[in-house]
């Protein structure tokens, strides 16, 4: 199991800004907030490749932090970039529900792809 020191994770983009910032709030290494911490990190490396930077806060040693994102349960994921901030609670196990609320729908891969209501014009 991943101590919380080890959950950081931060992937580089060479001049380009991340896509995504995230905060994950956890308490402790449970398994809750390790299996929250793989899932968002296998849904972002397939859907943003190294365009994102995850920050992991562990309540148990930096409790007062929960007033930042106002932070009631743990595991929290909080979007704070793009704007607006958006929050989601659990294991993150849901990959629509996680995709949905981070806005990180499938056009996002691919630009030029039809969205829900549109038709590819060739």
């Amino acid at each position: 199991m991943k101590t919380p020191a080890s959950f950081r994770k931060t992937k580089p983009a060479a001049a380009v800004p991340w896509a995504l910032e995230l905060r994950l709030y956890v308490s402790g290494p449970t398994p809750k907030s390790v299996a929250a911490f793989r899932n968002i990190e296998k849904l972002c490396e397939e859907h943003l490749a190294g365009r994102y930077h995850i920050e992991v806060i562990d309540l148990m040693k930096n409790p007062e932090l929960a007033q930042t994102d106002q932070i009631v349960a743990v595991p929290t994921l909080v979007r704070n970039r793009p704007a607006p901030t958006r929050k989601i609670i659990g294991t993150l196990s849901n990959t629509e529900r996680v995709l949905g609320t981070l806005e990180l729908h499938s056009h996002q891969a691919n630009p030029f792809a039809a969205r829900k209501g549109e038709k590819n014009v060739n």
